[in-house]
């Protein structure tokens, strides 16, 4: 009878090889990218202040300070609405973005010095992100529909590597390079960014991870460096509060006039 068991064990991990071996490049990608969506899900929304530090191509450095609100939507993408807390120069300066899976994201700038709302076109979604190495696209929620999928290869501590190529013409990107850890809930570890011209352009690692509510890893330290210009921002996290218990009345264009003033 062990040897029966042992006999249908083996023969089932080898038709799993024959399966996973089947699977085209594409549906691996994709596969990988609906597991790590399904790992995050059901968190709700959140607050975390955060510091980011701006360092140029000469290594000189410059400190901004921020809080984050993240609104879950199953139906569609995540809102997110980011204020700047300090220093003065940048001090109410807002953005509110609205992700979808299915084109265009929704995005609104408030600018304290006008005390005027002002959309950001999709044209204008590659652009820094106030001074940043981040672009405003990179604000987005990570939607599985917003990409096409190739899986490139399967590295030492169950890291998985997968091309994403951007689905909105629009993009700043021709494709995203993504490293998932699967044996940490397919966390990101690092997203290399491709321009239109198929050149690196940036690199954004993760560290630092903490796990909330045994299911949810959030990495505290954010670092993209952009090849090209020799610029790095750096983001370092706090406390991530998953309490707070937010609603769609806090991601409005009066929300996001009120977090700004």
């Amino acid at each position: 009878m062990k040897k029966m068991k042992l006999f249908t064990s083996i023969i089932t991990t080898m038709l799993a090889v024959v399966v996973i071996n089947a699977q085209s490049a594409e549906d691996r990608g994709l596969q990988i990218a609906k597991a790590a969506e399904k790992a995050d899900e059901g968190f709700g929304s959140s607050i975390v202040e955060l510091k980011m530090t701006l360092k140029n191509k000469n290594g000189q450095t410059s400190e901004r300070f921020l809080t984050t609100r993240t609104l879950e939507l199953t139906e569609d993408g995540d809102k997110s609405l980011i204020v700047f807390e300090s220093p003065k120069d940048v001090k109410g300066t807002a953005t509110l973005t609205f992700t979808h899976k299915v084109g265009s994201d929704d995005q609104w700038l408030y600018l304290p010095s006008i005390k005027r709302v002002k959309r950001i076109s999709s044209n204008n979604k590659s652009g820094p992100f106030v001074g940043s190495e981040f672009a405003y696209e990179d604000l987005s929620s990570q939607e599985v529909e917003k990409y096409g999928y190739k899986f490139l290869k399967e590295e030492a501590g169950g890291l998985l590597v997968v091309e994403q190529d951007p689905v909105d013409p629009k993009s700043g990107y021709t494709r995203r390079v993504v490293t998932y850890n699967k044996d940490k809930g397919y966390r990101l570890e690092k997203i290399e960014f491709y321009d239109r011209k198929n050149a690196l352009l940036k690199t954004l690692t993760y560290s630092d991870y903490k796990l909330y509510k045994n299911k949810f890893w959030r990495a505290l330290t954010f670092n993209m460096v952009n090849h090209q210009s020799n610029k790095e921002t750096l983001l370092k996290f706090g406390e991530y509060n998953f309490g707070a218990e937010l609603a769609d009345e806090d991601f409005t264009e009066v929300a996001l006039k009120r977090a700004g003033s």
